[in-house]
C-alpha cells in the first residue's frame, strides 16, 4: 500500500493526516496479525464488543449498545452472529430471569489474547525496522494519543 496517497502531503493539517492514517493503520495491524497467527477474520465491531465484555465481565445488551454508542439492533445482530460462532454467551440476569447478560466465551477470550499477543509482536518487529528517532517519537506520542482517545470518548 502506498501510504503517500493516504497521509496527504506535509502541507495538510496534522489532524487531516492523522485522520487519514488511523483506519488504514488499524486495518494493516489487524491484517498482519491475522496473517502471522492464522487468526479468524473477526470484524472490528465484534472485536470491540468482545473487548468490552471481557473488560466488564459481562453486560446487558442495552448497556453494551450504550457503551459502544451503537443502536440496540446492531448489538442484536452482532450477538446473533457471535453466538453462532461461540464467541458470546447469553446468560440470564441474576436479578431478573427475563433479561440477558452477554459474556465473552472462553473461546473469545483465548482469541483476544492471541490477537493482542500477535499484534504486539507484529508492531514490535515492524517498529524495530524504523529509525531510532521514529521509534522514540512514536513512544513519546503515546501519552498524547491516550489523552486524545479519552477526549474523543467522553
Amino acid at each position: 500500500m502506498d501510504t503517500r496517497a493516504i497521509a496527504f502531503d506535509s502541507t495538510s493539517p496534522p489532524e487531516a493526516q492523522l485522520s487519514a492514517l488511523l483506519g488504514p493503520l488499524r486495518r494493516a495491524v489487524l491484517r498482519r496479525t491475522r496473517s502471522a497467527e492464522g487468526l479468524p477474520d473477526l470484524p472490528e465491531a465484534q472485536i470491540e464488543l468482545l473487548r468490552l465484555l471481557v473488560a466488564t465481565g459481562g453486560l446487558a445488551p442495552s448497556r453494551a449498545a450504550t457503551e459502544l454508542k451503537v443502536a440496540q439492533s446492531t448489538i442484536s445482530n452482532l450477538v446473533r452472529t457471535m453466538s453462532a460462532a461461540d464467541l458470546v454467551e447469553r446468560r440470564p440476569l441474576p436479578s431478573d430471569g427475563r433479561g440477558a447478560l452477554l459474556v465473552a466465551s472462553t473461546r473469545a477470550r483465548q482469541l483476544l489474547d492471541r490477537y493482542d499477543r500477535a499484534s504486539a509482536t507484529v508492531l514490535r518487529e515492524t517498529m524495530r525496522e524504523l529509525p531510532a528517532a521514529d521509534r522514540h517519537a512514536l513512544q513519546a506520542a503515546l501519552p498524547s494519543l491516550r489523552l486524545l482517545l479519552d477526549a474523543l470518548s467522553g
